[in-house]
């Protein structure tokens, strides 16, 4: 085996299965001596495993045992040995969120995959999304706005009809959700070194939320969004599946009903 492992796994029964098996192949070491990582679960362990442990400056390679699975790998108990060894490394970066809430508390976490800004009650939300200076929409009414990263793009981004964004486009989608007013408002696509303030217009009446992939800040007031340069993700993808390949897989599919 050319790498030190550590296994991370969630709980479920498929995710144990895995470890079990991969336990008669390979022999784990502590976190510390550790180069790679390897994560059993879902995408949204994945998520959580990420901002977990990111600081300890490892390799992290995930093993599907949820669903789609859209960051993980696919379990090969014959060619696991192989895969890795032979895997690539893809290197992503958040966003960083800074929340002000109508109280004045400042709340901050990261974002691997979005950052969503969702009305807190009945009524729609009503804010402005500014890049620095500049307007990007004066007074958006709407259900929320997301702000995804390009591989944050194929996840809850596209379930609301935003554009997937390759890997290497240094790009975020600003896209809405269930827009009213302006009602055929449809995003928009801008440059990853952009500095958006996202301001709620009506912070008593019409109060906001805003989740980190999993991260919520209730009742914000005011929110900073940008991508941060000095947090990076190191994750290893089998040779014939990276995330660039699972992108672009996306970026031609054609839906069936």
């Amino acid at each position: 085996m050319k790498y030190k492992i550590f296994i991370v796994f969630d709980k479920t029964k498929n995710s144990l299965k895995i470890k079990s098996l991969l336990e008669k192949k390979i022999q784990s070491t502590s976190l510390s001596k550790a180069e790679v990582i390897i994560v059993i679960g879902g995408d949204g362990f994945m998520l959580q495993t990420l901002k977990r442990f990111y600081k300890f400056k490892k390799f992290f390679y995930g093993i599907n045992s949820g669903n789609y699975g859209f960051l993980m790998n696919k379990f090969s108990n014959k060619n696991f040995v192989k895969n890795l060894t032979n895997s690539k490394l893809v290197q992503i970066h958040p966003l960083k969120m800074v929340v002000k809430t109508k109280n004045n508390q400042i709340k901050k976490s990261i974002a691997i995959n979005e950052i969503s800004i969702f009305r807190q009650s009945k009524q729609t939300s009503v804010i402005t999304v500014l890049n620095g200076k500049s307007t990007i929409i004066k007074k958006l009414i709407s259900d929320g706005v997301l702000i995804s990263t390009p591989a944050g793009s194929t996840a809850y981004n596209l379930s609301v009809h935003g554009p997937i964004l390759s890997l290497d486009s240094k790009k975020i989608a600003i896209t809405p959700i269930s827009p009213f007013r302006p009602r055929r408002w449809k995003g928009k696509v801008i440059s990853e070194k952009s500095k958006l303030y996202i301001k709620n217009l009506d912070i008593d009446k019409r109060p906001i939320s805003a989740v980190a992939d999993n991260f919520e800040v209730r009742n914000a007031k005011i929110i900073r969004i940008e991508k941060s340069n000095k947090i990076n993700f190191d994750l290893l993808y089998d040779k014939n599946n990276s995330l660039h390949k699972k992108i672009k897989i996306e970026q031609s599919r054609k839906e069936t009903l």
